[in-house]
């Protein structure tokens, strides 16, 4: 298994300047990648990540995660970082840990998973649509910001 960690630091400033820092471990089908200057809190990047690695299928149910120090030493970050993700994922039900046998992907109803991330996204389109009412947006014109978006990312 190999899992790939990027580490996104900024440890001086030059203009544009950036450090990426790949490490591969023993694991697979992880890529992490943290960025010291997102404004997300970095074991929430972690959370994040895994979550989606799971929601996505590219982890699966029993697939074992990287230890708390492992995952650490690899991503240049607290040990404290690690755990206080892991703990958020075993809270929301994504993994489950065993003392002395590590973390590993819970079974998961994805269906339900989908449809809660699916109420998040309508809450924040009702948001959206009520900034766009308010700025005298028309909808076309959101429609293609949204459109323009999501192809981004793909």
């Amino acid at each position: 298994m190999v899992y790939t960690c990027i580490v996104m630091s900024f440890p001086f400033q030059l203009a544009g300047a950036e450090r990426i820092y790949e490490k591969r471990a023993r694991g697979e089908g992880m890529n992490i990648i943290i960025s010291n200057s997102s404004g997300q809190p970095i074991y929430d990047q972690i959370v994040t990540q895994i979550k989606d690695m799971i929601i996505t299928g590219e982890l699966k149910e029993g697939d074992a995660l990287p230890s708390m120090r492992h995952l650490a030493k690899e991503l240049r970050i607290s040990v404290i970082t690690t755990k206080r993700a892991y703990e958020e994922l075993e809270r929301e039900g994504f993994i489950v840990s065993y003392t002395g046998k590590g973390s590993f992907v819970a079974g998961q109803n994805l269906d339900i998973i989908r449809e809660q991330q699916q109420r998040e996204i309508e809450e924040l389109l009702a948001q959206a649509a009520k900034k766009a009412r308010v700025a005298n947006i028309a909808m076309a014109d959101l429609m293609e910001m949204l459109r323009l978006m999501y192809m981004d990312e793909e």
